[in-house]
């Protein structure tokens, strides 16, 4: 998988690259720093289109948020491997977390209001919302299963 993307996104906003190894430290604030955070998922630019629209839109809703979070890039080399941890199903993807732990996943790209109202909406929380089954199952009076 290409980084070129995320390396260029990373020298021109002076943003991490981050890793498996180094993930953790980033996501754990020092004092006196938001703890809610913003980490790009980039995948594969030369497969995603999307990828070159989010990287354009990603600092500037860092701008829009100033002091309110910080922000990361997700080295390409370690996408699969935190996918998982951070509910990524799709690329791009921009991730809010608190802490260690993840508050929300805008996959694809958005309209600017929307990227706004999302990430105000999870910059409220703390922990994860509440997830609701995807599958309900529901017997009436005289109905069993097998």
């Amino acid at each position: 998988m290409s980084g070129a993307l995320q390396q260029s996104l990373s020298e021109k906003t002076g943003l991490a690259l981050l890793d498996a190894d180094t993930i953790d430290a980033f996501l754990a604030p020092r004092p006196g720093q938001p703890a809610h955070t913003l980490l790009f998922f980039g995948g594969d630019a030369q497969q995603r289109s999307e990828s070159h629209d989010v990287a354009i839109i990603f600092p500037q809703l860092i701008q829009a948020f100033a002091g309110r979070l910080r922000a990361a890039i997700v080295a390409p080399a370690a996408e699969k491997t935190l996918e998982g941890r951070f509910s990524v199903c799709v690329y791009p993807s921009l991730v809010v977390t608190y802490g260690r732990e993840t508050l929300g996943v805008l996959p694809k790209v958005y309209d600017w209001a929307d990227y706004l109202s999302r990430i105000d909406a999870l910059l409220q929380l703390q922990t994860p919302p509440a997830k609701e089954p995807r599958v309900r199952i529901t017997f009436t009076e005289g109905e069993t299963s097998s």
